[in-house]
């Protein structure tokens, strides 16, 4: 505690009414109370209307103080009163104030000796508020305790439920499809491998054919919500003929896939169309062109190795749920023509357009694609063929000779418009060179006439286009 360093200068005429008024003013509550062992409160004064309503029916003049406290209170006011005869510095201490309807109101005290006859002043603060507080935080602690007790017996009995049942059931993290967590019959399932299953990949316990199936059935679960059963088969001697279908939830900002196996033998038909399906993917995930599924809203289901290698990307988890827009040249324009003539005709051919690499690299291509819109999984697949040499070989083409008018309107979309303004230009120039030199019988002074061009310009515009052989023999008659 440090003191005014000049109080007797500056302060010392205050009258008794002001010292009076600046003691009311700093506390809610002051007590002018005998210094003896009795401590009985002489005068009253309050500084909080709220303090001054807790205690009108509960007058304090004439009572002992330690009579207006609780019981265990009773020694703190002993030692507060026992420190102000003494002259020790003050030191707040909190009491308990009974009043007439059984409440009590915290105070924090601390009392100082003033004038020759030993009166104590005891300075209070209220400490409802904070009271009010700590109560409010004792019962959300309780409320806390309460709940999280209810939380642990329900997942106890949760969790005695997921091992004890029969059917097998796994916990798979959709953002890496590895295994949270399988009960023992999922484990079962699986035999030697199925102990080792927790922490790995969903699709390591079933063989290659079935290992594609489990892709899409996450993949459809995560787009759509649900998606129906799928037969596989366990990895393996065994082979095990399975159904597993998914359900997705989420946990917080986590989402997470329920994975139900239910066993399923399958007849020898089943068994061949199964593998016949196997082959086709095999197939189609080893073609040289691209070949994407998409959801109807354009978001990647299914990407084979080629479409993979066209948007330099290395795992097909890198495109699955990402929007096909993604990697066309002009976002937001080539896939709003592909739906829209999806959605009219279902079908689509040669619609021409180039591909963008994660890492910039544009590729020409021509897509065709169609539309399932009436199944149970709507979908749409794209085959996505590059035509970059193709198109090298006919813009090569063009120096050797003109294009007609039909071939490049075709070129419209995949060639620049400068280059198509210069091929048309060419072919024009030429065109009128071969009518000038038909109509004066191949003379070029002539022909150079009536084009309005020099001979010597004549002469470098057909060696340009090709045409120096024509009227070379009259050239030499001329000479």
């Amino acid at each position: 505690m440090r003191k005014f360093s000049a109080a007797k200068k500056w302060l010392g005429d205050l009258d008794t009414e002001t010292a009076s008024t600046l003691i009311t003013a700093g506390t809610d509550i002051a007590l002018v109370v005998n210094g003896g062992v009795d401590g009985v409160i002489r005068d009253v004064a309050f500084g909080s209307d709220e303090l001054e309503a807790d205690f009108a029916g509960e007058p304090l003049i004439g009572k002992t103080w330690s009579e207006s406290v609780t019981v265990e209170s009773r020694p703190k006011i002993e030692s507060i009163l026992r420190d102000a005869v003494a002259k020790a510095p003050p030191r707040w201490r909190q009491v308990n104030h009974l009043l007439p309807n059984g409440n009590d109101v915290p105070v924090m005290y601390a009392a100082i000796q003033v004038g020759a006859r030993g009166r104590v002043v005891a300075m209070g603060r209220g400490m409802r508020q904070l009271a009010t507080t700590q109560q409010r935080l004792i019962e959300a602690q309780r409320s806390m305790e309460q709940e999280y007790s209810r939380l642990r017996q329900a997942e106890t009995r949760h969790r005695l439920l997921f091992q004890v049942a029969s059917e097998a059931v796994m916990v798979v993290d959709a953002s890496n499809r590895k295994v949270i967590e399988a009960n023992p019959a999922a484990a079962s399932m699986f035999g030697e491998a199925g102990r080792r299953i927790v922490g790995r990949s969903i699709t390591e316990p079933f063989d290659t054919a079935s290992r594609r199936l489990v892709e899409t059935l996450l993949a459809t679960v995560a787009t759509t919500g649900h998606a129906e059963e799928f037969p596989v088969r366990a990895a393996g001697e065994s082979a095990r003929a399975l159904r597993i279908a998914a359900s997705l939830f989420r946990e917080g900002r986590s989402a997470y896939f329920l994975v139900r196996l239910l066993p399923g033998e399958v007849d020898a038909e089943s068994a061949e169309l199964q593998k016949k399906k196997s082959r086709v993917l095999e197939l189609i995930d080893g073609a040289p062109d691209g070949f994407v599924v998409t959801d109807m809203q354009g978001r990647v289901l299914l990407a084979n190795r080629s479409f993979l290698d066209a948007v330099q990307l290395a795992t097909e988890e890198q495109v699955r749920s990402q929007p096909l827009d993604r990697w066309l040249a002009r976002p937001g324009v080539d896939f709003s023509l592909l739906a829209n003539q999806l959605r009219e005709h279902h079908t689509l051919r040669l619609f021409a357009t180039k591909l963008r690499g994660e890492y910039g690299a544009l590729t020409d291509v021509e897509i065709c694609a169609v539309a399932v819109p009436d199944s149970a999984e709507p979908c749409c697949g794209f085959t996505i063929r590059d035509v970059g040499q193709r198109l090298q070989s006919e813009r090569r083409a063009t120096v050797d000779r003109p294009r007609s008018v039909e071939q490049l309107t075709e070129l419209v979309g995949r060639v620049p418009l400068k280059e198509l303004v210069r091929e048309s230009t060419d072919m024009i120039e030429r065109l009128c060179i071969e009518a000038a030199l038909e109509l004066t019988g191949d003379n070029r002074a002539s022909a150079a006439e009536i084009l309005g061009l020099s001979r010597q310009s004549l002469y470098a515009k057909l060696h340009r286009h090709g045409l120096a052989d024509i009227g070379a023999e009259a050239s030499a008659a001329e000479s």
